[in-house]
Parts: C-alpha cells; structure tokens; sequence
C-alpha cells in the first residue's frame, strides 16, 4: 500500500475539476459524505465552460427541460449575477432569458471567469459543512489491489511533499480520462469499427489513434482605432499555406466546410455581405446591454474551424501508453499525424508537442486575423483585435494568455458494461421517432446533434441530426474495476456518439448521476454493478436521482 509525507481518507475522492467533476462534489456532499475534490493546479474549477472558455453548447428546450435541477441553478445563478453586480439596462436585466453576451452559438454566453465565480459560490456550503474538501494537487499514482483502487498518490504543486488519499470510491473527472492507464482498465481511444458496433460512420477496421480535433481557445476584444500587431508568430508562414485535404480554401480563410453538406462555407468577423458573424459566434461581452455611457467594449470566444487542432493527439492512444506492457508498434504519439503527409521537421512546433503546436496555431490564426484577414472595403486585417488575457484568468501568465487549458473535445472512454452506439441516438437510424433509445436504467437525459470536428485521422465534419436521449447507468460501469467510475467525457460512449455526449449539460449531468451513485453505493453498502444489476437497487437509485432533480426521461 502506497504512503505519502501526508495522508488522508475520504469516503469518494473525485480526480479533476471539469464540469463533471464540480458536479460529482455537489452531489457527494449533498448526501453527507466526506469527498475531497483534486483539481488541476492553477486553473478554474469548471473545464470546459471556465478554464476552457467555451461558452455551454446546448439545446434547444434548455430553458424548460433536459438538464438537472442543479445545471439550472447554475444557468441562473449565472444570469442573476449579471443582474446583481453588472450596470445593465433596465431592459436587460428584465429579460428573463439575459444572454450576458448576446452570443449566437446559446442562449448563456458568458465570461469564463463570472462561470467560475459562480461555480466557487456553489460549492462554498458544502466546504463550510466539512462534508467536501478541495486541494490543488498533482495526480502521481494510484494504488491497485485487483479489480479495486485503494487510493491515489499527489504531489503539491510548488512543494516536494506528496500526499496519499485513501477512498472508497475514487471518480475520473479529468477531460482526458487520465485514471483509465493508471488505473490498467479497460478503455477505448479513437475510432471503433463498423465489425465492433454496426454504426453507419464507424471505420471498416478499429482506428484507436484518430481523435477529434483539439482547440486552444482565447479571449478576443476590438479596438477600431487600436493597433495591437506584434510580431509574427513561430510557424506563421506555415499555418498561412495549410490547405487540409478535405478543405476548400487554407485553413487560415474566410472559407470553410459547412459540417452538414461539406460545401463551402463563406464566414466573415463582423457579417460583412450577409456571412455568418465569427466575432458574434461566441460573444460574451454585449455592448447593447449597457447604458452608453457605461458600455464596455464587446469580447467574444475564438473557438472557431480556423484553431481547430487535428494534426496530432493530446494523449497517446489505447496501447501506447509509456510502460504498458501490450505497447505494439504504432508511430510515436507526438509525430505529426501521417493522414496529412506531413513530418515534425516539416512543423516545427511538433518536435514539442501538439499541445502547444494548438496553441501556436491560435496565436497565427490571431495575427492572420490581424495582419491579412480579407475586409469588405479590399482592404486587408483588423489590426484593433487583441487578446483578452483577463476575461481567461490569464493575465498574469509570462507564457500562455490564451485560455488556462485547451479545449478537449474527446477522451479516453472507459470499455463499459453498456456502451451508447450511433443507432441508439441518431434520428436517421430511427425513422419516424421522437425520442432515442429508451433505457430502464437511465440516469439523467441531454440532448445534441452528434457534432465531430475534424479528425487526426484525416476524416471531415460528421454531423448527424440525434433524438433526444438518455444517459444509461450501463454506459458508467466499467466492465471489470469495482470503484472507478467515469464523470466526465469518459463514459462507455464511441467514437461516433461521443459527439453529442460531450456537451455542457450531459457532462455535468454524467458527474453528478456518477457521484450520486457513489455516495448511494457508500450508505446502501453495496457496488456499483449490483446497483446495475439488481433491479430493487436500480429503483431505489433512480429514486435518489428524481429527488435530487436528475430528470431520467424527456417530455415531448
């Protein structure tokens, strides 16, 4: 058994501060047990809605139905702080659907930093309680006994010292499903087989190294009289001329693929000739809701096609982690994708890695944007764009001041008990339907098209119209390990149906529903699988989930 300099024991330990991680720890601590949440050093609590800085993608009923009792708490809390602390018109703060940010992409496009405000402030009672306890920490090791994790080893950030936590049940937060390796279980990265699933657009063979793109995301303002340009970026010229097979024009364009049709797509910044608006996209500061005289300056979100990342993975795919034993001899996770031609000496920036070969991109994509974006009067740049390095929480970093962390699309999935396929979901697959598959054992309900950028396979745009749909309790239980359990992206989902899984509302939804379940399994006495498989115990579950305003079917 593992020791540390320091050591602790809780009830649940919950690994990552995403979406779902912040919602495991609300739902832990609603029932009394002692949880202690370790989050990413210096970064914000909340993934991908704070230190992502992407506003939430949801659906269209989100104003009445298809989240949680407590997403909608955060949704208003969201919007009342708005009301409470900002000088908004009268008009504005009547509204009672205020979109902060008057982004077309949701109806809450925000600040990162007001999500994370908020976020803090929900989770403060159960820290005064002494039921949750939260520590930036560094994940080392976890601590195996068979099928079980006894606990996990930490290190401080900026401190020698380590600290040993044992649990009862330890829950996999992380964007990435960093636990999955660790912990030896069984997981799936990349793309499934149409032999292993029957989905309409798997692959004819497994392809575990191609994932959906990545995007570094950062804060933009506009100054029209400003000149913000700096020097050009490292791998400039090289970002300027890549063209991607599947694309009509250079990455760096005006022109782009619609996801549906896969035609051209002409966008513009501020819907010059009727293109669709980018700089309005994902905004999340609205000038028009201010009094004039105290009107700020409008910011939007760059998460856009032009810094989607698809040249290379974040983490190496399924058998290619450093020291598993089943390693076989695929190329080395950081060489640049071969489905594009391309080698590191012909990226520069690869030879680190693609991490931060994303955020080179982005940096390009700004100076682009800068220098020689297209303008309708034929002239070339906007030169008044510039980073916004406050609205992130990044405005104090010498190195990145862009978003705190980069946006992860998909993460390792977890080889489940059930796992959620494209003919469950898609409405293609069931014609003349209104809702998708419906599970006995749902544990919560959400909604999205399934939705994969790019892929580092080389594959385009799959866009697929969805049912709403359910989240089974099969898809959260590992085929063999007894207390690890997914809450974030790393659900038994594919490839293919990790696209509309992967949204604001459904990971929160799966880390609460996860944490829950947990805490249900820690006062009945009982596991996970048996939860599963015992039909009393799935009743008697799916009770606590109603009470706590998890709904488990729609209503259409």
């Amino acid at each position: 058994m593992l020791k540390g300099d320091f050591n602790a024991k809780v009830d649940v330990l919950i690994v990552g501060g995403s979406l779902g991680g912040c919602a495991a720890a609300m739902a832990c601590a609603s029932l009394g047990v002692r949880t202690l949440l370790a989050i990413e050093p210096e970064q914000w609590l909340g993934g991908q809605l704070t230190a992502q800085a992407v506003p939430p993608d949801e659906h269209r009923w989100i104003e009445t139905q298809g989240c949680t009792r407590r997403y909608r708490q955060l949704r208003d809390a969201i919007r009342d702080f708005y009301r409470r602390y900002y000088p908004l018109t009268d008009a504005a703060r009547a509204e009672p659907y205020l979109n902060p940010g008057g982004g077309w992409v949701s109806a809450l496009c925000c600040e990162p930093r007001v999500a994370h405000a908020v976020l803090e402030a929900m989770l403060m009672y159960p820290q005064m309680r002494g039921d949750l306890t939260i520590k930036p920490l560094q994940l080392s090791q976890l601590d195996l006994d068979g099928d079980t994790v006894r606990g996990a080893l930490f290190y401080y950030p900026d401190h020698p010292a380590t600290l040993y936590v044992e649990a009862t049940y330890i829950l996999d937060a992380t964007d990435t499903g960093e636990l999955l390796p660790m912990a030896h279980m069984e997981y799936v990265t990349g793309a499934e087989s149409h032999h292993e699933t029957g989905e309409p657009h798997a692959k004819p063979e497994p392809q575990p190294a191609n994932m959906q793109a990545f995007t570094w995301c950062f804060a933009m303002g506009y100054d029209p009289h400003g000149d913000y340009v700096g020097s050009k970026p490292h791998g400039y010229d090289f970002w300027k001329a890549f063209q991607p097979p599947f694309w009509h024009a250079p990455l760096l364009s005006w022109t782009d693929v619609d996801p549906i049709t896969l035609a051209p797509r002409r966008l513009s910044l501020f819907g010059e000739d009727g293109a669709p608006a980018m700089f309005r996209y994902r905004q999340v500061i609205d000038p028009r809701l201010y009094p004039p005289d105290l009107a700020p300056t409008a910011v939007t979100i760059v998460n856009w096609p032009q810094n989607d990342y698809f040249l290379g993975n974040l983490y190496p795919p399924v058998g290619e982690e450093p020291g598993d034993p089943h390693r076989n001899s695929s190329p080395d996770p950081n060489a640049v994708s071969s489905a594009y031609g391309f080698t590191n000496q012909e990226i520069p920036s690869a030879t680190i890695s693609h991490k931060s070969a994303a955020y080179e991109l982005s940096e390009c994509l700004l100076h682009w944007l800068q220098t020689e974006a297209p303008r309708p009067d034929g002239g070339v740049g906007y030169p008044g764009l510039h980073l916004r390095p406050d609205i992130t929480g990044t405005e104090q970093s010498e190195f990145y001041r862009m978003a705190q962390a980069v946006y992860v699309r998909e993460s390792r999935r977890i080889r489940a008990r059930f796992t959620v396929l494209e003919q469950h979901v898609s409405a293609a697959c069931r014609p003349n339907q209104t809702l998708a598959e419906q599970f006995p054992d749902s544990v919560g309900v959400g909604h999205y098209r399934i939705d994969l950028h790019p892929s580092t396979g080389g594959d385009n745009y799959i866009d697929i119209a969805t049912l709403p749909f359910q989240i089974p309790l099969g898809a959260l239980i590992p085929v063999r390990m007894r207390n690890l359990l997914p809450a974030c992206k790393n659900i038994g989902v594919t490839h293919i149906t990790n696209g509309c899984y992967r949204l604001h509302p459904v990971e929160w939804n799966i880390g609460e529903s996860a944490g829950l379940l947990a805490a249900f399994c820690i006062l009945r006495r009982t596991e996970p699988h048996q939860v599963y498989e015992t039909p009393t115990l799935l009743e008697e579950f799916q009770s606590l989930l109603r009470r706590q305003g998890v709904p488990l079917e729609w209503e259409l």
